[in-house]
């Protein structure tokens, strides 16, 4: 099992030797990125760090408009030694197929990635990977990782993400109120009683728990099953350098020291979905 990150800085020589692979948001095509990169800037990165695995986010949904630029980029990137695409929009699936691009993709379509069938029809596809929901429960991830061909990836400590909007939502708000504000701010959901972070960037507006979800005690289940990589996204995540590099340690030891676990309590209690099933019910 592989340490993967999605980096919330361009200053990619502290994160070698304490990872296998990067995650890169790409400049116009991704979203809800603390940085993003252009072609280029990525090409410069996977020529420097052989070491690392390179994975690039495209997963943004995609207009008319913007088809041809898309399938310029892909060709570029096509053109480098990248690992894979994270996609949302299924016209990278058509479009990598179309160009007949040799990179991998990576199915990254949020809450619609729950079950090993749907996985294995996007592997029959030509899909290598798939990021897993985060709203699903271990015992379900489990078994897709033993069920499925395709390789999996968890995200298990991050602030997570609940949704986007391509609408400018922190723009509109201020705009409605006649006042001057910043592209983000807090907000206090009443029901659950939980804050959010509301973030307005040139795709639109991303909602992130004000919470980090802590799935570091799962990570030995995750090892056992056979998951592929572990996901660890920087941004509001306090010591992450020093996480990183504990967390590769551990998975080289086999997950086997247990003082791994007992030190990274202190990014709180909140396990998210896995341990929580997700029940729906028909409102009376």
């Amino acid at each position: 099992m592989k340490v993967l990150v999605e980096v919330a800085s361009k200053n990619i020589e502290e994160y070698v030797d304490k990872c296998d692979a990067l995650l890169l948001g790409i400049h116009k095509f991704s979203v809800m990125n603390m940085v993003s990169f252009t072609v280029d800037e990525i090409k410069d990165i996977v020529l420097k760090y052989p070491q690392l695995e390179i994975f690039v986010k495209m997963d943004k949904n995609i207009f008319n408009e913007e088809i041809e630029e898309v399938r310029q980029c892909l060709t570029e990137l096509n053109d480098i030694p990248i690992h894979g695409v994270f996609f949302y929009d299924l016209a990278l699936l058509e479009l990598k197929d179309e160009l007949s691009l040799s990179f991998d993709l990576v199915w990254s379509q949020t809450h619609m990635v729950t079950n090993y069938r749907t996985c294995d029809y996007y592997y029959q596809k030509g899909v290598r990977y798939a990021l897993l929901s985060k709203e699903i429960t271990l015992d379900e991830i489990v078994e897709i990782a033993e069920k499925s061909s395709i390789q999996t990836i968890v995200e298990v400590v991050s602030l997570p993400s609940v949704g986007f909007s391509r609408r400018k939502l922190v723009h509109n708000y201020y705009e409605y109120y006649q006042e001057q504000g910043t592209s983000s701010l807090t907000v206090l959901e009443k029901v659950t009683n939980k804050k959010y972070l509301v973030k307005e960037e040139e795709n639109g507006t991303g909602f992130l728990l004000d919470e980090v979800l802590n799935g570091t005690s799962v990570i030995s289940s995750l090892y056992q099953a056979g998951v592929d990589y572990v996901l660890f996204r920087e941004e509001g995540i306090p010591s992450f350098l020093e996480l990183i590099s504990d967390t590769k340690k551990y998975i080289s030891l086999d997950c086997s020291d247990t003082s791994y676990v007992e030190k990274y309590k202190k990014l709180g209690d909140n396990t998210g979905f896995f341990f929580k099933k997700t029940i729906y019910r028909v409102k009376k």
